[in-house]
């Protein structure tokens, strides 16, 4: 509260200045059970990407094949009747996260690929540090989570060794991790009042044509013969992109960027998890301390303040 004066000294009222009202603690719940849902849905990505080498999938064809199916489930149903100029940001963000999983693949044939989640797993931090260079100051909470699940991804992907110090390689992992932050944030600042669907399957058809074109240009664009194939890209569609991208969206709006993506973080330990439970993988101990730590760092980032990043 202040007074505002006169040109005489006068006081001519009073002004109170409270700040912005915090979400709803129902809104607050719905947006963190969003983003468990949506990592859990995108951490069944590591086990579809196993199986489709094993079915003789290429990555890029996989990935057209599974946003085209999206687009063209969704946009028949959701998003007519939105103006042009409403679709135009949603095509830009679909091409940000076409943008960062080339980055991510790329980085994937260079180094590791507990490096490369590494630096992709980072995004939280690109997220804070992007709405900070934009005027939005990170409180000690947000920061405190961002290290605690930085240490617990060291330790659930492992740290990075002597295999890792391609530069190229490096700077595509970091490149995934700053572009996915950047679709973080414009979806945050775009998406506000688009229904999720019509924003999934938008962000779709960008991404599906621009997969199809890589996979077409790689000659690698080839049509599913198999019923294991087509199992493994509806799979893929319908877990982490039908039930994943919606929830995330959701939760970016109820929750904001960066704790959306902190949450996030435990997607690789759902996948090890998964991995686990489905593959019969070896789970070594350090995956259930990173796990920890990562889900403190979750529950950390929930004290900051909603409108910080």
């Amino acid at each position: 509260m202040y007074a505002k004066v006169g040109p005489e000294g006068a006081t001519l009222e009073r002004v109170t200045v409270t700040p912005a009202p915090a979400a709803p603690p129902t809104t607050v719940r719905a947006g963190l059970g969003l983003a468990l849902v949506a990592a859990l849905g995108f951490s069944t990505l590591g086990i579809w990407g196993k199986l489709a080498g094993r079915v003789g999938l290429d990555s890029f064809s996989v990935l057209a094949w599974r946003f085209g199916l999206v687009a063209l489930a969704l946009l028949p149903l959701a998003g007519r009747e939105l103006t042009w100029r409403q679709r135009r940001p949603l095509l830009g963000v679909g091409l940000l996260y076409a943008l960062a999983t080339t980055c991510y693949f790329g980085a994937l044939s260079r180094i590791t690929a507990g490096a490369t989640g590494l630096l992709l797993y980072l995004a939280p931090a690109f997220v804070i540090l992007f709405a900070w260079l934009l005027g939005r100051r990170p409180d000690a909470a947000k920061l405190g989570a961002v290290a605690l699940a930085a240490l617990g991804l060291g330790l659930v992907v492992g740290i990075p060794g002597a295999g890792d110090r391609d530069p190229l390689g490096l700077g595509l992992g970091a490149g995934a991790g700053a572009l996915y932050a950047a679709y973080l944030l414009a979806s945050e600042r775009w998406l506000s009042g688009v229904p999720p669907l019509a924003s999934t399957g938008h962000m779709a058809l960008v991404a599906g044509l621009y997969f199809a074109a890589l996979a077409a240009g790689t000659g690698t664009l080839h049509v599913p013969t198999t019923a294991a194939q087509w199992g493994v890209i509806v799979g893929m569609a319908a877990l982490a992109t039908l039930v994943a991208v919606p929830a995330l969206y959701g939760a970016v709006e109820r929750l904001g960027a960066a704790r959306a993506s902190l949450i996030g973080t435990l997607e690789p330990l759902f996948t090890v998890l998964l991995t686990f439970l489905i593959l019969a993988e070896p789970l070594r101990p350090a995956v259930l301390l990173g796990g920890a730590l990562i889900l403190a760092g979750a529950v950390l980032a929930q004290r900051g303040n909603r409108s910080a990043p």
